[in-house]
């Protein structure tokens, strides 16, 4: 594939309205050969000036969106300007907290007051508290993605957040970073918390992947250096690169908070590395990678490709010179740690030979064995179809990039690849649970003609997008058959179920919450809800609507600063009392706008 150049910004950064925007002159062709090429590559794919090669993988969308906005490429200006923050009422707490009532009341998350974007959300529960719990998302209040994190220590009821302190890494030894993405968090058995993230420059070719802890008690209310909580450096690194030609991207860490484990409170971190130093083929290969740190996320193990190799799975495109087995076209990592130390690892993987029909991969690294040689890593096998045939954008209407695919009449990029999990059944060490959405059932009205995907603009609702689950009652050795957890409902009413996340109780119960159209006429205007399916140990299904009323749908004409993008993944953990902890972005506005926010609900209540 031929790599376009393009000259690389003297950023010129103004406020207005709130929103930072970025003025791009050309400069020297030194300059430009500085930036990342993996970042500018996507970024240009999603403004229509280049085309991706079917199966090369795609940068996660908050990445992309962070650095188009910060490079003067976002979403043009116009449309209905926000109203002003309300002061807050005497007494009253301070931030800007708010409660729609309801069955299960839905509680925002984050505090500050402004109208910047928070999306793309992790929540985690402390084990030897539950009472404590941390979120994180994608957030806006200090630039275009700089990773915002909360706590709350009366189980949701009320929040604290804060930016961590990322801004004082100095990535390979140079500088600080532009902006962060792709927020993850988790506990360990002690009640020690980690988060972390993704760093990256707009001018430079930085890309790391770095970890922040908050020692037990302080249940994330600030967080501090793995070594010393006084101090907030040095961070604990997973990998860092000064590279043009890597990428670090879409990473995800579990510790394993199970006391009796043979390795409890390791903490673990799995990630997406995207690859042009490749010539051949696609280009680009970006395969899984695995760390992992004893020491408390001080120091983390030198990163491990763990995606693999089985010549009956990965049968195309393959990019790893000598090895047309390789399954090295993944994204989408999601690691959980079994209750006897096992970790598994299920991701999206295109080393497939057809347009859109593309695969759900897992693989294991067992208690006893050394995870951090490729080798102790099992082989790759298939958990089910991941189906992406959903139109592509541009639709200026709906906000939809272009060369991006989205789920008509909502504009927000809707990556099949990034809204999977798995889950390891507390009562029975041999059953795992995988979630993952996709377009099999999507339509002829919403599909692609001839090969080539259609078009977001002339596509026409319903299109049928479901959440599916597959279970292995033997440690992942094999699959069952995908099992459609949305049309189980009955009354899907052939509308949209996408990006869903999933999490099983101690006893056995397996939730999957997931945004959902299938309320009132949400199908054919866009509104949007979330849906909790609720599997009982014996295999029945019941739903709830967690959300107490649609959310907008957002479009440039209602917020143009924040359309086209509701982030890659919304979360779900679970705690000892069996209950549904979930997060996600929600665009029910304060005074009466459509902007995104991170909310809260608890199931049961």
């Amino acid at each position: 594939m031929q790599r376009t150049r393009v000259s690389v910004a003297l950023l010129i950064i103004v406020v207005l309205g709130g929103m930072l925007l970025v003025n791009a002159p050309a400069t020297s062709q030194q300059a430009q050969s500085a930036r990342n090429r993996v970042l500018e590559h996507n970024a240009r794919a999603d403004l229509g000036l280049v085309r991706a090669a079917a199966k090369r993988q795609r940068v996660s969308g908050g990445v992309v969106v962070s650095y188009l906005e910060a490079t003067g490429r976002g979403t043009a200006a116009g449309g209905v300007a926000p109203a002003a923050p309300a002061a807050p009422a005497a007494g009253g707490t301070v931030g800007c907290p708010n409660v729609f009532a309801g069955a299960f009341p839905n509680r925002r998350v984050n505090q500050d007051c402004s109208f910047r974007r928070q999306a793309e959300e992790v929540v985690a529960v402390n084990p030897t508290n539950i009472n404590n719990l941390v979120a994180g998302q994608n957030d806006s209040r200090i630039g275009f993605n700089h990773c915002g994190y909360d706590w709350s220590f009366n189980k949701g009821s009320s929040w604290g957040d804060l930016i961590p302190p990322f801004w004082q890494f100095l990535q390979s030894g140079e500088r600080t970073a532009d902006a962060c993405s792709d927020p993850t968090a988790t506990f360990d058995s002690v009640g020690n918390v980690y988060v972390g993230g993704v760093l990256f420059n707009l001018a430079s070719a930085h890309s790391s992947f770095v970890v922040a802890k908050s020692n037990a008690p302080n249940g994330g209310s600030f967080y501090h250096s793995p070594l010393s909580t006084f101090a907030t450096a040095p961070l604990g690194v997973v990998a860092d690169s000064n590279d043009p030609l890597i990428f670090h991207d879409k990473e995800f860490i579990v510790a394993d908070a199970t006391a009796s484990s043979p390795k409890a409170n390791y903490v673990y971190g799995t990630w997406t590395l995207f690859d042009f130093n490749v010539g051949a083929g696609l280009g680009q290969k970006s395969p899984i990678y695995f760390s992992q740190s004893t020491d408390g996320g001080a120091t983390w193990s030198p990163g491990v490709e763990i995606s693999g190799r089985n010549p009956a799975l990965c049968t195309a495109f393959s990019n790893t010179p000598g090895d047309p087995s390789r399954c090295d076209q993944d994204q989408g990592s999601h690691p959980i740690v079994g209750p006897d130390g096992t970790i598994y690892v299920v991701f999206g993987n295109g080393n497939t030979p057809t347009l859109g029909i593309n695969q759900v991969l897992f693989v294991k690294c067992g208690p006893a064995a050394d995870c951090r040689n490729g080798k102790s890593w099992s082989t790759p096998t298939k958990v089910g179809d991941l189906v992406g045939t959903h139109p592509l954008g541009p639709d200026p209407a709906t906000g939809c990039p272009a060369f991006r695919q989205c789920i008509p009449p909502n504009g927000y990029r809707a990556p099949e690849f990034t809204g999977m999990s798995i889950s390891a059944d507390p009562t029975n060490l041999s059953r795992l649970f995988v979630s993952w959405w996709d377009t099999r059932n999507i339509g002829a009205n919403c599909d692609f003609d001839g090969g080539t995907l259609g078009s977001a603009v002339t596509a026409v609702p319903p299109c049928d997008t479901d959440i599916f689950l597959s279970i292995s009652t033997n440690g992942g050795a094999t699959w069952g058959a995908a099992i459609n957890i949305s049309d189980a409902a009955g009354n899907d009413n052939n509308s949209s179920q996408w990006q869903g996340w999933s999490a099983v109780a101690p006893n056995g119960t397996l939730y999957i919450a997931y945004y959902d159209r299938k309320y009132g006429n949400c199908e054919f205007t866009g509104c949007h809800d979330i849906t909790l399916a609720h599997r009982t140990p014996t295999g029945a299904l019941i739903y709830h609507r967690i959300t107490t009323a649609s959310m907008p749908n957002l479009l440039p004409s209602n917020n143009p600063f924040q359309a086209g993008f509701l982030g890659d993944y919304m979360w779900v953990a679970t705690d000892s009392q069996n209950k549904a902890h979930i997060v996600w972005a929600d665009t029910r506005g304060r005074l009466g706008t459509v902007e995104e926010d991170i909310y809260y609900a608890r199931f049961p209540n």
